[in-house]
């Protein structure tokens, strides 16, 4: 069965509570849309902020939109190791004894004790992409991605199910230079 599946690289980057918004860059600031994401909803913003670990930092690194409930920095593991934080594997929202570093804003910085992953490589599908494909939510699949020299098969990759997401699997920069993946690559759920 072809199941087939475009896979995007997901590059640093934080989504930030109301709370941390207001901080970085003053009450009641508003994130500045820059472009649309394939997920839908979701936006990459103008605004960047500084993430400072014990060994180092990167100096602008974008915000996704909207505002979430919980501020949340996803780092690829060479990114993490770089600046030395100790990031988990997680999905997205498991923030929870996960690692810390500082954010510096144009207003103020917030020190965060937890909210750092390293994003879980998913799979985002409608439920009537499930049901084509013969999946469940939380299952674990495996990813072929056929490039050329560097043809990979991703391992422990979760499908997450929901009618607000687009098929779309999301890698980090470590993964993507791994397989050589470029721009509209797709990949096979085997």
């Amino acid at each position: 069965m072809n199941r087939p599946v475009l896979v995007e690289t997901s590059a640093r980057h934080i989504h930030v509570s109301r709370r941390v918004l207001d901080i970085l860059f003053g009450e009641g600031y508003e994130l500045t849309k820059k472009k649309d994401l394939s997920q839908p909803g979701q936006y990459a913003c103008e605004e960047r902020v500084q993430v400072i670990g014990p060994k180092g930092s990167f100096p602008g690194v974008s915000i996704l939109g909207p505002v979430r409930p919980e501020t949340q920095v996803e780092l690829s593991a060479g990114d993490a190791r770089s600046i030395g934080v100790k990031a988990p594997i997680r999905e997205s929202g498991d923030l929870e004894g996960s690692g810390g570093c500082k954010l510096v804003g144009p207003k103020g910085e917030v020190e965060l004790n937890d909210g750092v992953i390293i994003a879980k490589r998913h799979i985002h599908m409608t439920p009537a992409d499930a049901e084509k494909y013969g999946l469940e939510d939380k299952q674990i699949v495996s990813v072929k991605v056929d490039s050329d020299g560097r043809a990979l098969i991703f391992g422990d990759v979760i499908v997450r199910v929901s009618p607000s997401y687009a098929l779309a699997m999301h890698i980090d920069t470590d993964e993507s230079n791994a397989a050589s993946c470029a721009p509209g690559m797709e990949g096979d759920i085997i």
